[in-house]
């Protein structure tokens, strides 16, 4: 009585497959190796755009110098 037996998981199983029939549970299972597939890209993507983002910070920045700006005289406003 204290753990789970073949037997309990074997009628377990039976049962999901009697509600949800064959087709859909091969369904399932297909969106769900489309799911590891697109998460398993898209850490190879972001492992691929480290790399790039690493050499754009790491790149020395562009000698700038200032110019000049014409400031306005100051305005006297007594009031």
């Amino acid at each position: 009585m204290g753990g789970i037996g073949i037997w309990q998981i074997l009628i377990v199983a039976l049962v999901i497959l009697v509600l949800f029939g064959r087709g859909r549970i091969s369904e399932m299972m297909g969106d769900f190796g489309k799911g590891i597939s697109s998460f398993k890209k898209g850490m190879t993507e972001e492992d691929e755009a480290e790399p790039a983002s690493k050499a754009r910070i790491e790149a020395p920045a562009k000698d700038v110098t200032p110019t000049e700006t014409k400031t306005s005289e100051p305005s006297d406003k007594a009031g």
